[in-house]
């Protein structure tokens, strides 16, 4: 900086030459090494914020809290500082200070710093003895400070990743902090921490995302990543204010779990080879449905992933983008400034696309106009939120599109939801109950025994050993008897009879008539074959899915 550009060549005694700028600018110059500063007064504004914004609370005259900065023209830092401060109810006196004499007193907050160390002793002895022992750690840039409530925040990052979690939760209660992981679609409550350090570990998170430290009042939302073991891990990341403090939510978008193929979904046999066609269909809509939290976009990147070459314009519109794919021209919207999926999709179709990924359909607008790029030559893939795939057409229906256009665009429909994959190295056989013998005989009596052998069960084998499998718990998957999740099924395509029905009568009702008719197998049908393969505990299947046959 120029402060030590000046004070390195002794042009001028440095405290000469900052009485001088201190004079020009308005805040007067303070030797902040000759001052004896009380740890309470330092606690006063938060570490994270102290060392980004290098200022320094060193006195308090009444209600008024004297603070140092290296850069009292810096407008973000100021607005950080006025914040904080009028939350406490004191006004505000600045003075310039040397970022030497700032250096110096950042050492001397190790004091301050000795509870948040044994906080982190604390969360340290909640981990398991395999987390604490690993080694070779590496965090990105934003990470590398040494302070403790920044060792804390990593000790957190780092363990989530090792257990594979899909979501952090930082979650403020009465008098402690609560830390919750997603792991296979589960939240489990893993960690504690006390009240006292909530506004120091959310402002480290906020200043990683680039947020506003300052700006409590509403949600926000950021990104931010780590480098583990030469792989790039992302975090999206949002705040919400609860009346016990800011609760933040971090995504972990680890691109090395996301599947390479098609089957590693969970997609079999029928499943399997109509989702197959879509990659060889030059034009027309997929549409993916399913609640949230079903891995519809999972199963889109997938395919956009086996879709991605040298030869083809890929363009997509997502509300957020959660993986980034080299090869892909990936956009965000933001509704906030008018940039949605509908004013999206019309600057898509001047960027001279082949496919075209939409986030999510979720109005007349976006409907029409997705249909109108399927019609004019583009492959289009998307998300629908219905209950099942019968249910595709008729929403469409109901979003505005004329149902004569529907057989001319939409090629491929999947529903779908997910499941916890038993794990395969301590998964137990078991003799049914007769009641859930005799559903899952009676659910299946319209399957095929070719459709049957792709999922590696013989229909004839069950009559004499009719087993399925339970979850026991092992070190594999660390007691839980599950081991990752996988996809249950249902998929229809465009055929001649099912273009018929939608022209006259589109309900659900002839759809599944006629889809029945074709040999569908519904996503209840999937999972019980799966159940059967070993891949499923029952009672999994049964909370996930409805019995739909």
């Amino acid at each position: 900086s120029f402060q030590e550009l000046i004070s390195e060549r002794k042009i001028v005694p440095d405290n000469v030459y900052l009485k001088v700028i201190g004079e020009i600018i308005g805040f007067p110059f303070i030797d902040i090494e000759k001052i004896a500063i009380d740890e309470k007064i330092l606690r006063e504004l938060p570490e994270e914020a102290i060392r980004h914004y290098q200022f320094i609370a060193f006195g308090l005259s009444g209600n008024t809290l004297q603070v140092g900065m290296t850069d009292p023209e810096n407008e973000e830092a100021i607005e950080a500082l006025r914040f904080i401060t009028q939350r406490k109810g004191y006004s505000l006196e600045i003075y310039l200070i040397s970022e030497a004499g700032f250096k110096k007193v950042i050492h001397d907050y190790e004091n301050v710093e000795r509870k948040v160390k044994e906080a982190l002793t604390e969360v340290e002895k909640q981990l398991p003895n395999q987390i604490k022992k690993r080694e070779g750690f590496i965090f990105a840039e934003p990470i590398v400070a040494e302070a403790p409530i920044s060792k804390i925040v990593g000790v957190i990052i780092r363990y989530a990743i090792e257990s594979k979690a899909s979501d952090i939760h930082i979650e403020p209660l009465d008098n402690t902090i609560k830390i919750r992981f997603r792991i296979d679609g589960d939240l489990h409550a893993l960690l504690y921490i006390k009240k006292e350090f909530l506004s120091q570990i959310v402002t480290r998170i906020k200043i990683l995302c680039r947020m506003k430290i300052d700006e409590q009042r509403v949600p926000q939302d950021g990104r931010f990543h780590v480098i583990l073991d030469n792989r790039k891990i992302d975090f999206r990341v949002s705040t919400f204010p609860t009346a016990n403090g800011e609760k933040i939510v971090l995504r972990i978008l680890d691109p090395t779990i996301s599947v390479e193929d098609l089957a590693g979904l969970g997609l079999v046999g029928r499943n399997l080879n109509i989702v197959k066609k879509c990659l060889s269909i030059p034009y027309g809509m997929v549409l993916s449905s399913g609640p949230t939290g079903s891995g519809k976009t999972t199963t889109l990147y997938t395919i956009l992933k086996l879709l991605n070459t040298e030869d083809v314009n890929i363009v997509s519109l997502e509300d957020p983008v959660e993986y980034f794919i080299e090869g892909i021209n990936q956009s965000q919207i933001m509704p906030e400034i008018g940039y949605t999926f509908a004013t999206g999709l019309r600057h898509i179709l001047r960027q001279d696309p082949d496919i075209i990924l939409v986030g999510e359909i979720r109005d007349s607008e976006t409907a029409s106009l997705s249909v109108h790029a399927a019609l004019t030559g583009h492959l289009v893939l998307s998300s629908i939120h219905t209950n099942d795939a019968f249910g595709i057409v008729p929403r469409l229906i109901d979003m505005g599109v004329e149902k004569y256009l529907i057989p001319s665009t939409l090629s491929i429909g999947i529903a779908q939801r997910l499941t916890r994959r038993l794990c395969s190295f301590c998964r137990q056989e078991l003799e049914p109950p007769a009641d859930i013998k005799n559903l899952i005989i009676n659910a299946l009596k319209s399957v095929s025994d070719k459709e049957a052998a792709n999922y590696q069960i013989d229909f004839e084998k069950l009559k004499s050993r009719f087993v399925i499998y339970k979850a026991t718990g092992c070190k594999e998957c660390g007691g839980k008897g599950t081991k990752g999740r996988i996809g249950i099924f249902e998929t229809f395509e465009l055929t001649p009879q099912l273009e018929e029905v939608i022209i006259s009568k589109p309900t659900e009702s002839k759809m599944k008539e006629e889809l029945f008719r074709q040999g569908m197998i519904t996503m209840f049908q999937d999972g019980l074959l799966k159940v059967l393969a070993g891949q499923i505990e029952i009672n999994e299947l049964l909370r996930v899915a409805k019995v739909s046959y």
